[in-house]
């Protein structure tokens, strides 16, 4: 079942986030942006308010909450009702597709997965943005995580876990940066993104769809 009962709930809550903290999130999407292709035919799943998509030019995506739609419309972003284990999408007709901070939200990360992959056309693209279990803002997160209205009932993964499941999809991990040292209150300007993980709470993954997977 969507976990979406916070988000429509608490809408205003979870983009004061993004303004409390605006240097993370500027350092969170500068990471993303290093990895995207200028590209057209891009997806994020897991839209949210389409706070990520906006500055990134991504122009359509899905969100299981209606709040969270009806403010991603309001930016002009074309947004359907659906989850990442079931795209509205036809067989190899996306040219690439954004995960940012929703994959501990999905209830089968590996029907999401493959549903990337069927959707995604020959050397498509996915990327996962994504706050690291095993780093110091993931490890506070796991530590508060029944008292979060958003994240009470989130599954957080590292970074070495998702390497696994997404070779185990039919995907081929090419790149991947971090970003966020330190407290993510203490980040008071645009922060690098560095190649590898282990150092930055915020990981992005890059990887492209194997072709010679059998669907």
């Amino acid at each position: 079942m969507a976990k979406t009962t916070a988000f429509d709930a608490h809408i205003t809550e979870y983009d004061n986030w993004f303004v409390r903290n605006r240097f993370a999130f500027l350092s969170e999407l500068n990471a993303v942006k290093h990895v995207l292709p200028q590209v057209d035919g891009v997806i994020e799943i897991g839209i949210g308010s389409g706070i990520f998509a906006a500055p990134l030019g991504i122009q359509r995506g899905v969100d299981p909450s209606m709040a969270m739609r009806e403010k991603a419309k309001q930016k002009g972003i074309e947004v359907l009702d659906a989850v990442a284990e079931k795209l509205p999408y036809a067989n190899a007709s996306i040219n690439g597709a954004v995960m940012i901070t929703s994959i501990c939200f999905v209830d089968d990360i590996y029907q999401a997965f493959n549903e990337v992959y069927r959707v995604l056309k020959k050397n498509g693209f996915l990327i996962l943005g994504f706050v690291d279990k095993d780093s110091p803002v993931g490890k506070e997160y796991l530590k508060h995580k029944a008292e979060s209205m958003f994240y009470n009932d989130a599954v957080f993964w590292g970074t070495e876990e998702l390497y696994a499941i997404l070779e185990k999809t039919g995907f081929r991990v090419v790149d991947t940066l971090q970003t966020i040292f330190g407290e993510v209150q203490a980040v008071n300007e645009i922060q690098p993104a560095v190649k590898g993980f282990k150092k930055g709470s915020f990981v992005v993954i890059k990887a492209l769809k194997d072709s010679g997977r059998i669907l």
